[in-house]
């Protein structure tokens, strides 16, 4: 790739952070982006980051459905209550509600395309990024995290996976509105008699227009939060390996080739790390035991594969794709259980559980099956991230050995290159 502009000739970044959160791009489905759009206008842009337009087509959404009573109408058409559904709808609301619904899922739709041209534009750029913002209110800095757990966070309560990852704005909206979807719908109370097992009392006093949002906005949320939780961790990788390139690949270093020179002094340690704070941390405190940093090689290999076509995430399971599938299937199934609920026995909350579990099961299965091939190659393909070696002398090794396994190492071994001809 080539070497990075200047700041001053930079015109595409790939990454920002900033006191309010990480903000990057990166390859994304225009469909599955405007299948959450589809779901409930707002949702795709807002896993876009264009916060502003998702916030204001996420309170259109609330404001018209409800006048227009979409969701009730919906209720009553999917159980064959049709004149209900006729009567319930508001004619002056329902033809407001029509051209922006299309105007949302069109223009996801649109804005994930010209996204992932402004990725492959940054790439090629490969522009510097600032990963450590400090300020008077708040620190922001790049760091990996698990996905899994910024999923669970949201499971439990949609915004907090979002506070995980310091997707503030993201995180502020959705809280509020998942509290007032919340309250509107009377859900906490009937899924305390729905846990009693008092069903009909359940159904009696949830509100239908606001409970049918919920499988959309909470599913979205953990979505959101799996799938910028894993972004940010390849813009952390794709960060250090720049730092690497560019401090710790200095062309007078030694490299460990031939025969030793009997004195004992040379020595190499080796280490592998997977890109992580623990390898920069590592590197700090062998310079402060006093090795040069010019006898500390840092090489970031690459990976097969990495560079992908613009809608390889369609079909890969590199952790962006992995669960669209299920969460598109989990809030279906949610949100018909739901529907169904309200004329089956068990009420719409236990049959929107199942629905949920269902579908998203069904969804993991197909994806695991589908790309089980693509898994199994890439498993065989799976490689060490980064490759560390020091330079230093026969009394500092063992001590640079238990700083590399102190932070971390995936593997260490010291070189003892005697009578041996070459390394490879």
């Amino acid at each position: 790739m080539d070497r990075p502009a200047s700041n001053s000739s930079v015109r595409r970044y790939i990454a920002y952070v900033s006191t309010l959160g990480t903000t990057q791009l990166h390859l994304r489905s225009p469909i599955v982006i405007a299948w959450w759009s589809l779901a409930f206008p707002g949702l795709g842009h807002l896993l876009l980051s264009k916060y502003l337009r998702g916030y204001l087509l996420f309170i259109w959404e609330l404001f018209v459905n409800t006048n227009a009573h979409i969701n009730l109408a919906m209720l009553y058409s999917f159980t064959g209550r049709f004149q209900m559904a006729k009567d319930v709808l508001d004619i002056n609301w329902v033809l407001l509600y029509i051209p922006t619904y299309i105007f949302a899922v069109w223009d996801a739709y649109r804005t994930t395309i010209d996204l992932n041209h402004q990725y492959i534009l940054a790439t090629r750029e490969d522009a510097e990024v600032k990963m450590f913002n400090i300020s008077a209110i708040e620190i922001n800095y790049l760091d990996k995290r698990t996905p899994w757990n910024a999923a669970m966070w949201s499971a439990l309560m949609p915004g907090l996976g979002q506070v995980l990852i310091h997707q503030i704005p993201a995180a502020l909206f959705m809280i509020i509105w998942f509290i007032v979807i919340i309250q509107q719908s009377k859900f906490l109370p009937a899924f305390h008699y729905t846990l009693m097992g008092q069903f009909d009392y359940a159904k009696s006093i949830i509100n239908p227009q606001w409970f049918l949002n919920l499988p959309s906005v909470y599913l979205s949320a953990i979505y959101d939060a799996y799938q910028n939780t894993t972004s940010n961790n390849k813009v952390f990788d794709w960060e250090q390996t720049k730092f690497l390139k560019k401090n710790y690949e200095n062309k007078n270093f030694r490299m460990p080739v031939g025969k030793m020179d009997g004195s004992g002094e040379r020595m190499y340690i080796v280490s592998t790390f997977d890109h992580s704070n623990y390898l920069e941390l590592a590197i700090t405190a062998i310079q402060m035991k006093g090795i040069a940093k010019e006898n500390i090689l840092g090489v970031s290999l690459d990976k097969k594969g990495e560079d992908r076509k613009l809608f390889d995430t369609l079909h890969s399971s590199d952790g962006l794709s992995l669960l669209d599938l299920p969460m598109i299937l989990a809030t279906l199934f949610c949100l018909f259980g739901g529907i169904y609920g309200f004329i089956l026995a068990w009420g719409p909350i236990l049959w929107g559980l199942i629905g949920l579990f269902a579908g998203f099961s069904l969804g993991l299965i197909i994806k695991l099956i589908t790309t089980k091939k693509y898994d199994d190659k890439q498993k065989k393909l799976k490689a060490t991230e980064v490759v560390l070696i020091i330079e230093c002398k026969e009394t500092q090794s063992e001590m640079v050995k238990d700083l590399l396994w102190e932070n971390h190492a995936l593997g260490v071994r010291k070189l003892n290159l005697e009578n041996k001809e070459s390394f490879c």
